[in-house]
């Protein structure tokens, strides 16, 4: 499988914000959304090949036992169900960042699932997979990355329609840098009846857009 890079950090969003884990982000992603902050893994030439054995090797040497396997988009790769079996083979929790677009059929149970709804400013939001939200588990989340009220009205018809908080408690508000002020979607969360969960990216807070931190 390809890969762009990997790295020890914090982990910057989610219901799993500020613990330690070690991130696998895979190269090649199938979409092109307007507010990309990893466009260097869109290629699918980006990084290197790497085998399961050695990636679940420097997961294991690295002492931590939280994983992400992000992207780029790490469903385009076949083998990202096998890494994510070996990982949890070997006491691994692991957390799959995926932009909602390609089954998740094939991805272990155990899996904790971090799916982003595409919105309409994203420029992507056709290529949602609805289907993919009858597979929901308690522990899988739900993100939706907003640039604008009409975004996050969006985001709510999609909550409605699929009855989202029936298949998870963890659905997600996160704002995108410099579009939405982090008051401004406050607001919103605050004012809708939905139960949501407002999360800023706090890797971006801390090191700003510097790779592999």
């Amino acid at each position: 499988m390809r890969v762009c890079e990997t790295f020890a950090s914090l982990q910057g969003e989610s219901t799993h914000a500020g613990r330690k884990c070690f991130f696998i982000r895979l190269a090649g992603c199938n979409l092109d959304c307007s507010y990309c902050d990893t466009r260097y893994a869109r290629s699918f030439e980006a990084g290197a090949e790497r085998s399961v054995e050695s990636l679940v090797d420097e997961v294991l040497a690295s002492g931590l036992k939280l994983a992400e396997i992000t992207g780029g988009e790490p469903l385009c790769s076949s083998e990202t169900p096998r890494l994510c079996q070996a990982l949890i083979d070997n006491g691994i929790e692991v957390l799959l960042e995926t932009n909602g677009s390609m089954k998740l059929d094939t991805v272990p149970a155990a899996v904790r699932k971090i799916i982003d709804c595409k919105l309409p400013d994203s420029g992507m939001s056709d290529c949602n997979l609805y289907e993919n939200y009858s597979l929901l588990q308690k522990h899988d989340e739900v993100k939706f990355v907003i640039s604008s009220r009409a975004d996050f009205d969006f985001a709510c018809h999609i909550i409605v329609k699929y009855a989202l908080f029936e298949r998870t408690p963890h659905l997600i508000a996160s704002p995108v840098w410099g579009r939405v002020s982090f008051e401004e979607l406050s607001s919103y969360v605050m004012e809708s009846p939905l139960p949501w969960r407002m999360q800023l990216q706090m890797h971006k807070i801390i090191w700003g857009d510097r790779r592999g931190v």
